[in-house]
């Protein structure tokens, strides 16, 4: 008996279908390429597509520079994998997340072309922005991967989440960064609306400087 997939009403840049198979799935990403300005996520029959729009893309890119701003200041090797699409066949489970990072495991992935989580390790820090409701659960697929810390926004609001029992928490400091509490972070993204980002990175690196500056006193 053959399925017809089923459309779910799309909320604005989304797109949710129902009875999807992991086949299908794989082909969409074969066929689509990486040179796209979309995002593919899949549970388990549901496969969800995302067009980003500024009000999505503008906190990312912020989080991203954060991330690698304190990671230049603190001396702290990282590798940007970006929305590189990360998939477990065995779960029927993927995504492509708005940034990912490996820091504690940067070395395992250094030089690598492409990333199977069958035998590599998952980003030790993703990020997710979210300003319209999604129908797919994608920290419940991040940590089926085993993922072990999320930053998430959702309409502004940033949560710091890690990984704990097979579940995420809400914690005041981030995993990857102890150094970085989620209030600082919440700042600089509000400040971002009335002040450039040239300037806003500059004021976050030397608050980073004087934290270490205060730990070594």
């Amino acid at each position: 008996m053959i399925t017809t997939p089923k459309t779910k009403a799309p909320t604005p840049g989304r797109v949710l279908l129902q009875n999807i198979t992991w086949e299908t799935y794989e082909r969409l990403l074969n066929e689509m390429g990486h040179q796209r300005n979309t995002r593919i996520n899949y549970d388990q029959g549901l496969l969800e597509i995302m067009t980003p729009l500024l009000e999505h893309e503008q906190p990312n890119r912020l989080l991203s520079r954060v991330a690698n701003a304190v990671a230049e200041e603190l001396d702290i090797e990282i590798l940007s994998a970006g929305s590189t699409t990360l998939k477990r066949p065995d779960l029927e489970k993927g995504s492509e997340p708005d940034s990912s990072f490996y820091i504690k495991n940067e070395s395992l992935i250094r030089g690598k072309r492409t990333i199977d989580l069958k035998t590599d390790p998952p980003p030790d820090l993703v990020i997710e922005v979210d300003v319209t409701s999604s129908s797919i659960d994608r920290e419940g697929i991040y940590a089926a991967m085993g993922v072990p810390e999320i930053w998430r926004c959702d309409r502004g609001e940033v949560k710091f989440l890690q990984l704990r029992s097979g579940n995420y928490v809400e914690t005041e400091h981030s995993l990857a960064f102890p150094v970085l509490p989620v209030t600082e972070v919440a700042k600089f993204l509000e400040q971002s609306q009335t002040v450039g980002e040239t300037t806003l990175l500059k004021a976050f690196r030397t608050w980073v400087r004087e934290q270490i500056q205060a730990e070594a006193q």
